[in-house]
């Protein structure tokens, strides 16, 4: 019970004191409630008062609070920046809004000049178009005063073999055979191209009788010859071989011209038939002289006066080296000039020795008399007294000292072998050629077989007897290369001897080293003079040369190149104004067919020199396309004297009858890709510049991710079969411009230079024009040429590193030159500029021309080159050695000319002053 109430009672204390907590909470909330409404309202209220009444307390002008009148705000301190900023940006908004009133009147003034324009274009385009009718209009009328005023020329009518010939009018007689009435020249018109077809002689009974090397060599020639065609239908020319017979052979004249006669294309009389007969050895029997060959044409190397017909037949030149190439190694140089001999003769003639032996008349005493009928005897008794006499080393023998070849009455026997009478007309200045005895045989193959040997070794002929026919000699000048004495002057040839100058003999003796390697050496050269000797009587052109077909590698083009400053920069060269034009070629040649016809005589003039290597010259170039010499159509025009001038008269003038030209760039590289892009970059720009021929050299193509520069012209990149510096000079069909400049791909040379050395090539279009010269010079203690890379006041040649040239030599360094000197490129991979230098010197005889005095090029950071290397310049020794040993005499000419523009300033080295002190 006590503890209950003690329970109740605790229980009843503790709810009595929570109660005045609750109490207590709500007095605390109340009153933080009413302080807080204290402070919100009344605080305000009493700050708001107070602040009024301490400004109007206040002087107007330091009031702190309250509104203010006008910018009285910007006078606070911080406020002031916002304001200049705000300022600024208003005079901005100012000057924006008066330009863009300024770009709406340019724009308005802009449009009306638009407006304008279209309408100028419109009136433009509508004078383009009566512009456009009025050329048209006067092209019409110029093709019809053309067709009025030109015939229109039309194809002669061919005449087919098996259509009547009657309209040919026969000769009274087949010895009066000229090619007016023997020959069909409805056959050959101008435009047939001088078709040939050459018979089987093993189809016929007197081809197994003929010597196998002589119709070998024959046949070989033959089928590589571009005038050789195998439909008979078309032909001008029938050629067949008919000798030389084999030993014992003898073959009836009735039977040969039976068989001849059944020729399936002789038509009755054999016209435009040419009957061939090669000897090989100095008895070769005259197989066609009782023969009735009609109206066919004789080449054989034996003629009686009777059976020769003079315009129609051909005394060619036997065949020698029959299946075998000169060996140049073989020949002796043509210096010194005079040898150990000044003549040697060397024969027998059994009818003449027995009245030799017997005293003779003296000469004025004979002839005084009747004319003797053969000088035989009085030639040998002068002969033997100016060998007695001594007055000069002479060799005569006139009785063999073994058995004599056999020979043709009358004639001179050869005595002993052909290699012995070489090393003896190797030590003879002069060889003297005694003509049969017997007027009526008027060349022998014994006298044309001595007559080849001494052009073989560099002795000039001296040919006893004004009557006898040389091989060609209406073609050729023989006067050039040999002494034709009559048999009556005998007494005088030793004076004769004695009075020509060294220079006169030696260009002799060159000019008939160019007869023997053009006209005589070869089965080739025989068979193609025989066909350009008939074609050129018959005036029709030569067939093409052919070029050298392009293999073009496929390549990218970037972007376009910069131009090199240093490379467009002038300089102190100042070459007038530079027409810049599209690529443009070379103007074709023209006279193709008339050429034959303007130029017959002078055709054949052949000295080594600037108009006599071919029958044309540089300066006209018609290129050899048989025989090395006879040729044209290799489409380029003719070049003659120019009017020059300068700057913009030069260009228009200069270079013959060429108002415009341009030149193509051939750049031979090999693997070196990076240097090459820098070096067509450079062309940039470049004017004259029609095209580049990059001559890739190595066998791995260029990379397929080369990007080659875009240079404004067409940059042909051509493949090669192998990799030889030949490929540099080799006619490519790529090249349509006469002018080649041939360049390293590191060769570093400003456009000026470039210009300047075309212009000059223009004026002198048959020298190599360049820019880094080099000289030959001589070794005494060696007793050899040297090769000679330093400074000098004088120089021979000019690399074709940097030089101009005619594309007409790099037909003659291709196809023309010996392939020795080709070879010995090849082998040493280098002097092929050497070769080329000798080359145009041989041909031209004169030296080339340097431009500008830069000496030499450099290339920084180019890979090493071949020329750092000492054995470079060692094979260059061996080089100029062996090419003067090939041509027999040094070519290369010095010079101390250099070419400069008037106006360019030479910067010459101290060491050089005294070099050109008095040019």
């Amino acid at each position: 019970m006590t503890g209950y109430t003690m329970l109740r009672n605790g229980g009843a204390g503790n709810g009595g004191q929570t109660c005045m907590l609750r109490w207590s909470n709500r007095i605390r909330l109340t009153w933080l409630s009413f302080t807080l409404f204290v402070i919100l309202v009344f605080f305000p209220l009493i700050a708001h008062y107070y602040l009024t009444t301490l400004d109007e307390a206040d002087e107007a002008g330091k009031r702190i609070f309250g509104p203010r009148v006008g910018n009285e705000l910007c006078e606070v301190k911080h406020v002031l920046d916002l304001c200049r900023i705000r300022e600024s940006v208003s005079e901005e908004l100012l000057q924006l809004e008066a330009k863009r009133q300024e770009l709406n009147s340019e724009i308005a003034k802009l449009n009306l000049k638009i407006e304008a324009c279209k309408k100028s274009i419109e009136n433009a385009k509508q004078d383009l178009l009566q512009l456009k009718n009025v050329i048209s209009q006067t092209e019409h009328s110029y093709k019809e005063l053309m067709a009025q005023n030109q015939p229109k020329l039309s194809l002669p009518i061919r005449l087919l073999p098996e259509k009547d010939d009657a309209g040919l009018p026969p000769p009274k007689a087949t010895r009066g055979c000229r090619l007016h009435n023997c020959f069909d020249y409805s056959r050959c018109p101008l435009t047939s191209g001088f078709p040939v077809y050459v018979y089987d002689s093993d189809q016929f009974v007197f081809g197994s009788y003929l010597d196998p090397l002589v119709k070998q060599a024959f046949q070989a020639t033959a089928r590589a010859n571009v005038y050789v065609t195998e439909n008979a239908d078309i032909a001008c020319l029938y050629m067949i071989l008919v000798g030389e017979m084999q030993e014992p052979v003898v073959l009836r004249p009735a039977e040969l011209e039976k068989q001849l006669h059944s020729l399936p294309h002789w038509r009755t009389d054999g016209h435009n038939h040419v009957i061939i007969n090669l000897s090989r050895k100095s008895d070769t029997q005259n197989l066609l002289y009782n023969v009735s060959t009609g109206r066919a044409m004789v080449a054989q190397s034996t003629f009686y006066a009777v059976q020769y017909r003079p315009g129609f037949d051909l005394v060619v030149s036997p065949l020698v080296h029959a299946m075998s190439e000169p060996n140049f190694m073989e020949i002796p140089p043509q210096v010194p000039v005079k040898r150990k001999y000044l003549f040697t003769f060397q024969g027998e003639k059994i009818e003449s020795l027995r009245s030799s032996l017997q005293e003779a008349r003296s000469f004025e005493e004979e002839m005084e008399g009747d004319p003797p009928a053969d000088y035989d005897d009085r030639i040998i008794a002068t002969l033997k007294a100016v060998q007695d006499s001594k007055l000069d080393q002479v060799l005569v023998e006139f009785t063999c000292k073994n058995q004599p070849k056999p020979s043709l009455p009358t004639e001179w026997a050869l005595c002993g072998e052909r290699e012995d009478r070489l090393e003896l007309l190797k030590l003879s200045t002069f060889a003297l050629i005694i003509t049969p005895g017997d007027p009526r045989l008027v060349i022998s193959s014994g006298c044309a077989t001595r007559l080849f040997e001494a052009l073989e070794v560099g002795a000039v002929p001296v040919v006893l007897g004004e009557q006898v026919q040389l091989p060609y000699q209406d073609m050729l000048q023989w006067n050039e290369a040999a002494l034709v004495v009559p048999k009556p002057r005998v007494t005088e040839v030793h004076f004769l001897l004695r009075s020509l100058s060294d220079s006169d003999l030696l260009a002799m003796r060159r000019q008939g080293r160019f007869l023997w390697e053009t006209y005589f050496s070869t089965a080739d050269s025989i068979f193609n003079t025989v066909l350009a000797m008939i074609r050129t009587r018959i005036q029709i052109p030569a067939a093409p040369i052919r070029e050298e077909a392009a293999a073009e590698i496929p390549h990218r083009s970037g972007k376009a190149a910069g131009t090199d400053p240093n490379m467009a920069d002038n300089g102190d060269l100042d070459l007038g104004p530079v027409e810049t034009e599209p690529p443009y070629a070379s103007p074709r040649y023209l006279r193709n067919f008339t050429l034959t016809v303007t130029d017959f005589y002078r055709s054949w003039n052949s000295a080594p020199g600037p108009f006599h290597l071919f029958p044309h010259t540089p300066f006209d170039p018609v290129l050899p396309s048989e025989a090395k010499f006879l040729g044209s159509g290799t489409g380029f025009r003719p070049i003659g004297g120019g009017a020059g001038g300068s700057g913009k008269e030069f260009q228009a003038a200069l270079g013959g009858n060429v108002p415009r030209e341009q030149f193509t760039v051939v750049m031979l590289t090999y693997e070196r890709e990076e240097v090459l892009m820098n070096s067509l970059e450079r062309l940039n720009g470049l004017p004259y510049l029609n095209k580049v021929v990059v001559v890739w050299n190595s066998p791995k193509l260029p990379s397929e991710d080369l990007l080659w520069p875009d240079i404004g012209v067409p940059i042909m990149v051509v493949r090669t079969e192998k990799n030889s510096l030949n490929n540099r000079f080799l006619p490519w069909n790529e090249i349509e411009t006469e002018a080649i400049l041939s360049i390293d791909d590191d060769a570093h040379l400003r456009h000026d230079e470039i210009m300047f050395g075309f212009r000059v090539w223009r004026e002198a279009r048959d020298r190599i024009v360049g820019f880094p010269g080099r000289y030959h010079a001589w070794d005494i203690p060696h007793q050899s040429w040297l090769y000679n890379s330093n400074y000098s006041c004088e120089l021979s040649m000019v690399l074709t590193g940097a030089a101009f040239f005619h594309k007409y030599y790099a037909y003659l360094y291709s196809y023309v030159m010996p392939q020795a000197i080709r070879d010995m490129v090849d082998e040493y991979i280098n002097c092929e500029d050497i070769a080329m230098n000798f080359l145009v010197s041989h041909i031209t005889r004169k030296p080339p021309i340097k431009v500008t005095s830069r000496w030499t090029f450099r290339c920084p950071g180019c890979p090493q080159a071949l020329s750092h290397d000492d054995s470079h310049f060692h094979e260059r020794h061996k080089c100029i050695n062996f090419f003067v040993k090939v041509y027999g005499y040094m070519p290369l000419l010095y010079t101390q000319f250099r070419v400069d523009s008037v106006l360019f300033k030479t910067r010459l080295p101290h060491d050089k002053t005294k070099c050109f002190k008095f040019i």
